[in-house]
């Protein structure tokens, strides 16, 4: 188990730093705190001692009863200087909340109280969890300082979009979910134990100069100027991917299908409204990407004579639709595929066949990995904040030839049900795996 340094600075999102420390400490691991004063506001320091079992820091001029040292070792002989001494003994440093004010001063190297002088002097990996307004967040100058920490090799841990502190608002700037963060800090200490390049390199950039190509949303087909086919697909699960895809390095386009959510900070967004919208921008974006994770539900079937103007339900008993099948968005990005591109597709299948299903589109549209749900369950999928899904991953064929007879059964990896963020980065995970095994 590890030692982690959990910094807490000012915010709203203080609270649930407290629940991180819960979560580390029953996956076994040493927790210290340090607070800035701000932070007291929201959370006193009692609440930290009592979850972590160790003493709280706020000022690098206190004295520290533990001489630096966490839960799982025993105090130094002298009493060294707490800043130094915690980084020393720390594994992982991670922020949380990280505010504007203190990413600002950690990006200038300011040193002016101790968490900022931990920071500064640690020489282990160093996570941010950023949480604040979507408008602060936004910001051209919190942008330019995060981009300045992630090149010193600093790994944020992107917010999520949601509903924020001020009453009525809503957007990109939510804490990311504590065992997000939790999970974040065991892949940079993974990472920092086997010696990966740049030493903290891990998640955070593990698709650091891709092109990732993102659908997400869910397909209209008109009736008339007014009626439209759709489906219930919200768009969280292609928006958690695209946020967590940019947190990761790459270079995001996410095609948007009539999606009342935020873009994520950093994202190319074009929004989509029929079928047919959606693949000629997928058609347009797909040469250049690297990795295409095909998540919106695109419709089958599209009305063959859609109305100009309003039908009028006074003028006919009854209407009859005729039908005819859309274009296969995916099996037709799969067929211009060029060496060196991952295509991810998606399945929303119903019932106990949903993983032999989807293990049928993964084979006749020759993809690299599907990600399959079963939309029976009300808990999950369509319109809310969990998920819970299997990975189906191809067999490598060198020859680039289609399925045998008797190949066998795709590697599965089941993600049990968690937030659709913690479920996109399992499916970025098993991107990296396939690309990395290629």
């Amino acid at each position: 188990m590890a030692r982690i340094l959990l910094g807490v600075s000012g915010g709203i999102a203080a609270y649930k730093a407290l629940e991180l420390v819960r979560l580390a400490t029953a996956d076994g691991h040493a927790v210290r705190v340090v607070q800035t004063p701000a932070s007291q506001r929201f959370v006193g320091r009692a609440s930290f001692v009592a979850l972590s079992g160790a003493p709280v820091l706020v000022s690098e001029f206190e004295r520290d009863p533990a001489h630096g040292a966490f839960p799982d070792q025993s105090p130094a002989a002298h009493e060294p200087f707490s800043h130094l001494e915690l980084v020393a003994n720390a594994d992982v440093y991670v922020i949380v909340p990280a505010s504007a004010n203190t990413i600002a001063k950690l990006a200038a190297g300011l040193a002016d109280n101790l968490l900022s002088s931990c920071a500064l002097a640690a020489r282990c990996p160093l996570l941010l969890a950023p949480a604040m307004n979507n408008h602060m967040y936004e910001h051209a100058a919190t942008q330019a300082n995060l981009r300045t920490l992630r090149e010193r090799g600093a790994i944020v841990v992107e917010p999520e979009v949601g509903r924020l502190a001020s009453k009525g608002e809503h957007g990109v700037g939510r804490l990311a979910e504590p065992a997000r963060v939790l999970a974040a800090c065991v892949q940079a200490l993974a990472a920092s134990a086997a010696g990966a390049e740049g030493g903290a390199h891990s998640a955070g950039s593990s698709l650091h100069g891709l092109r990732v190509l993102v659908t997400a949303g869910g397909t209209r087909e008109p009736i008339d100027s007014v009626r439209f086919i759709g489906n219930s697909s919200s768009g969280r699960m292609g928006f958690a991917l695209a946020q967590a895809a940019q947190a990761r390095g790459a270079e995001v386009t996410l095609v948007a299908a009539n999606v009342a959510l935020a873009t994520p900070a950093g994202v190319t967004r074009r929004d989509v409204v029929t079928a047919s919208e959606l693949a000629l921008a997928c058609e347009e974006e797909f040469p250049r990407c690297d990795v295409l994770l095909m998540a919106a539900a695109v419709a089958d079937f599209t009305p063959a004579a859609p109305a100009n103007g309003k039908l009028k339900k006074a003028e006919r008993e009854r209407l009859e639709l005729v039908l005819e099948p859309t274009r296969d968005v995916l099996l037709g990005l799969a067929a211009q595929r060029h060496d060196g591109q991952t295509l991810v597709g998606f399945a929303a299948e119903h019932g106990p066949d949903a993983v032999a299903l989807a293990r049928g589109k993964l084979a006749a549209k020759r993809l690299d990995a599907v990600v399959v749900n079963d939309i029976s369950r009300a808990d999950i999928g369509f319109d809310v904040d969990a998920n819970e899904v299997t990975i189906l991953v191809a067999p490598e064929r060198p020859d680039a030839s289609g399925p045998t007879d008797d190949e066998p059964a795709p590697p599965e990896q089941h993600v049990p049900r968690a937030s659709k963020a913690q479920v996109a980065e399992a499916i970025l995970d098993a991107v990296v795996s396939v690309r990395n095994g290629r």
